[in-house]
């Protein structure tokens, strides 16, 4: 008959490598070190290699200990998370959840779906900071985030839940007296209201189906760190500006504003909760990520931009997280 698996000397094996030493890992799961120690060595008899170079100076991986590190690590995070989780529910869900989001997203889009949640777990308490600025998520002590942003690699884990175009927006009384640009050249004699923390600065670029990529240096005559704040001197007819579709819609269906170049397309960016590395969330934590999660991947906005089929990791929209 097979022996099952040694999944505690695996995960005490990860928190040794995680720790760098024998001693500070026995300290950190509460044993004495020689229990840390034989559970090591018992599992190297058991496979037949050697997982660590112990020295009297240092400790280091084996090469056969680095291909293992990471899946000894997942044993560890998931009997952390499946204990948490049944502890935490045994007493219901209690706790804080610290949240970051971007400040006009976070107001108009966020703050409403927060009444929801707090009256399902009255016993939960939330803390949200809106910024339109980057947030260290770890060393800021914040459990999960919004971002509307191109995700470059990270070793955030990230949920993508929908995608978010940027449109090229103005009024009718705008394109009136300035005209109708029909290409992204065609900008340069035109009024830009820009927003000051998009990665392209005064050069906007456009993409096209058949004539490819194109970029155009347009100088800012209003400048401002919030989107949100460019709408009056964007209803007022005083520019075009590139917005997101989730702050636009709703003029975009009355005809307050208009697409300019709807054949020309900023690069999409998507919406993401992202959370720190490791995947032992408690469950206030993932409760909260469930309704967010459920509730903005079905939002009007997001339906138009496409959203469900647009997972990276799973058709569903409440499941999955990627590194």
């Amino acid at each position: 008959m097979k022996k099952l698996p040694d999944l505690e000397a695996w995960a005490i094996f990860a928190k040794v490598a995680e720790m760098g030493s024998f001693a500070r890992a026995a300290a950190e799961l509460a044993l004495s070190q020689a229990t840390v120690s034989k559970a090591v060595s018992r599992l190297e008899a058991r496979i037949g290699v050697r997982l660590l170079h112990r020295t009297s100076r240092r400790l280091s991986l084996t090469e056969s200990g680095a291909v293992a590190l990471d899946r000894a690590r997942r044993i560890l995070d998931e009997g952390e998370t499946v204990e948490a989780e049944l502890a935490e529910q045994s007493s219901g869900l209690r706790g804080r959840v610290r949240v970051a989001a971007p400040m006009s997203f976070g107001i108009g889009r966020l703050a409403p779906l927060l009444p929801g949640f707090m009256a399902r777990y009255p016993d939960v308490s939330l803390d949200v900071q809106l910024s339109d600025q980057l947030v260290d998520l770890v060393g800021n002590g914040f459990d999960l985030a919004l971002r509307i942003a191109a995700m470059e690699d990270s070793s955030l884990l990230a949920r993508r839940l929908c995608r978010v175009r940027i449109l090229l927006v103005g009024t009718p009384a705008y394109f009136e007296q300035y005209g109708h640009p029909q290409h992204p050249r065609d900008l340069a004699g035109h009024r830009a209201l820009q927003y000051s923390y998009s990665r392209e600065g005064e050069s906007w670029r456009f993409r096209h189906a058949r004539h490819g990529e194109y970029s155009q240096r347009v100088p800012a005559h209003l400048r401002i760190n919030n989107a949100d704040a460019l709408a009056p001197a964007l209803h007022a007819g005083l520019g075009l500006a590139l917005q997101p579709e989730f702050l636009v819609w709703e003029a975009l269906q009355s005809g307050e504003l208009q697409v300019a170049m709807a054949d020309w397309q900023v690069p999409e960016i998507a919406l993401y909760i992202v959370t720190p590395p490791g995947r032992n969330r408690p469950a206030r934590v993932q409760a909260l990520i469930d309704h967010l999660a459920g509730r903005l991947a079905s939002e009007p906005w997001a339906q138009t931009a496409g959203s469900a089929g647009d997972l990276e990791s799973s058709p569903d929209p409440t499941q999955g997280f990627a590194s």
